[in-house]
């Protein structure tokens, strides 16, 4: 049950959109017992962000909440493939892009809790 939320700084076109959902439905996987067949994705383009007083440069802010518990090395290893795919996509620096993870013990779904 993981979701992965994305404020980008730029204005993306449906297809970048659609390579970023394909990539980070592979990526996900990345953490054990985590799959893009329960992957929700969502972007917000054109998102107003400064990073260090400044927003000339392109910019990201992921989130990527996951249910059950912290993992840090495979943490580690998602950021890593996220600045590649928004590198790759997108052409944002990875000292551009903030990753911020959270585990959940509570995750609803289908009319109840996991």
């Amino acid at each position: 049950m993981p979701f992965i939320n994305s404020k980008i700084s730029k204005k993306i076109t449906k297809e970048q959109e659609t390579e970023l959902k394909t990539l980070l439905g592979q990526a996900i996987s990345t953490i054990p017992g985590k799959s893009e067949s329960w992957l929700m994705v969502g972007f917000q383009d054109e998102y107003s962000l400064y990073f260090r007083g400044d927003n000339s440069e392109d910019i990201a802010f992921v989130e990527v909440s996951v249910f059950g518990g912290e993992n840090k090395a495979a943490f580690d290893a998602l950021t890593g493939k996220i600045c590649d795919i928004y590198g790759q996509v997108l052409g944002i620096k990875a000292d551009h892009i903030y990753v911020k993870y959270e585990a959940t013990t509570n995750w609803g779904w289908n009319g109840g809790n996991f």
